[in-house]
């Protein structure tokens, strides 16, 4: 299966970018992909808190369990997600840029068991869906720095 890569540059702090994306009950936020998603314990981003989230998936909503597995505030945050039939590793890292961030992001996704075989034909389609994800994560996150009162932040 494809691994993904996208990159985006924003003007949100490094730590806001950080704490918004590493709560991954915000995914449904900025991932179309992404019909619901919940975190399944009170608390801010930890190694260990686990998320729900809803994948649309043709027609469905499938869903799928998240688990952060590294987490380096905030600098890195990496996750294991699995659900029917695919696992996905999700590694996201942020870097203080000047005039804000840079979120690199890349997703490792693999089909199991019988849906394995159609893993040749949906390349295109992955491409699709971690563009549109790079789309709404750019939206979101600058929506963010956007809404910050005047002077609190970064400069220009």
């Amino acid at each position: 299966m494809p691994v993904l890569t996208e990159q985006i540059e924003t003007p949100l702090p490094v730590d806001e970018a950080f704490a918004f994306v590493a709560d991954f009950a915000n995914a449904s936020h900025w991932d179309p992909g992404v019909a619901w998603a919940t975190a399944t314990e009170q608390g801010p981003p930890a190694v260990g808190a686990r998320y729900q989230l809803g994948v649309h998936v043709g027609g469905r909503v499938t869903p799928m369990q998240y688990t952060i597995t590294q987490l380096d505030p905030p600098h890195r945050v990496v996750l294991a997600g699995e659900g029917s039939g695919v696992v996905a590793t999700d590694d996201i890292s942020f870097e203080a840029i000047d005039g804000g961030t840079l979120v690199s992001y890349t997703a490792d996704i693999r089909l199991t068991g019988p849906l394995r075989v159609l893993t040749p034909f949906l390349g295109r389609a992955f491409r699709r869906i971690a563009t549109q994800a790079r789309e709404g994560l750019q939206r979101s996150l600058d929506e963010r720095a956007a809404a910050k009162p005047s002077g609190t932040g970064t400069a220009a």
